[in-house]
């Protein structure tokens, strides 16, 4: 058991995975990562003898009842041309999750008959604007849940870690951001120039905001529906990301780090670019700083 730092000096518990978040993770180690957890229950139910219970169905329905209502849940999935990769995505959606909305970006192949095939549930919301950061924009603003999740569609965040971002939200937290290196977050993609990017922008945000983040370009978030109009969120690219960290501590909000794989992309080419977008990110840092309205990214 170790203990994970919060952004205002506040420490939660929690149970770190057996992962180093210093070193380039196999792929053998992702994929022990992203075991549903019903198949470890499935697992565990097998090994037990022939005619023994470790529970009854009157049990499981008494706890049922007395468990708490929660909070429902919206998770924002922004797209463009993603048909090779969004149905591994929908697939591994828990049931926390009450509501998925596929921003489209105006995709030209199937990722639109692949989405709703695979979840015929989900609600697709065209993007108003171009860009990573309008799309979010777009998802925040058609979400219904009171906690509002955000989650690439490119195969490279596991959507199976979303509940410790609800149980940390759930437990008192504003926001609720993933972290790469953290005790017990990794990961399989990132270069070690983007890896160094990261931190020098992260080492001037700890130090304008005197916070104590490990990541910060790295966008597996989760947030309370009712602190949206606070964040009053403009950016229209990448740097979105570091525009909902900067202006969560501005608004003195409780933020909690949690750990987080970040997996390959499963196929096809990125569309971030280091130093534009690097650039973008830096410049929202200073403009915020200055108290200077931000507008959208050009």
């Amino acid at each position: 058991m170790s203990r994970l730092a919060a952004v205002g000096g506040t420490e939660v518990p929690f149970m770190n995975v057996p992962m180093s978040n210093t070193v380039q993770l196999s792929t053998d180690v992702a994929e022990r990562w992203d075991v549903d957890t019903a198949e470890q229950h499935e697992a565990a139910a097998a090994s037990e003898p022939a005619g023994t219970s470790t529970d009854t169905g009157e049990a499981t329905a008494r706890r049922r009842t007395e468990e708490p209502s929660r909070g429902t849940v919206s998770l924002i999935v922004p797209a463009r041309n993603e048909a090779a990769n969004i149905g591994w995505v929908l697939n591994r959606i828990p049931d926390c999750v009450d509501e998925v909305i596929l921003v489209d970006g105006e995709s030209t192949d199937a990722t639109l008959e692949m989405a709703r095939a695979t979840l015929p549930s989900l609600r697709v919301v065209p993007q108003q604007g171009p860009g990573k950061g309008s799309a979010l924009r777009t998802g925040f603003l058609a979400a219904k849940g009171d906690y509002i999740v955000m989650i690439d569609a490119d195969g490279s965040m596991s959507p199976r870690e979303i509940p410790r971002y609800i149980h940390f939200l759930e437990s008192g937290f504003d926001l609720v951001k993933g972290s790469r290196f953290t005790g017990g977050g990794g990961s399989l993609d990132i270069t070690t120039l983007r890896r160094m990017g990261n931190r020098g922008l992260l080492a001037l945000v700890n130090l304008m905001y005197q916070s104590t983040l490990t990541d910060l370009c790295y966008g597996f978030v989760a947030f309370n529906r009712n602190v949206l109009d606070r964040l009053d969120l403009q950016s229209s690219g990448f740097e979105i990301e570091t525009e909902i960290t900067v202006r969560a501590l501005l608004a003195g909000l409780r933020v909690a780090e949690v750990p987080t794989l970040e997996l390959p992309r499963r196929t096809g080419q990125s569309n971030l670019r280091t130093f534009r977008d690097g650039h973008r990110v830096l410049r929202t840092l200073l403009r915020e700083r200055n108290g200077r309205p931000l507008g959208a990214a050009r």
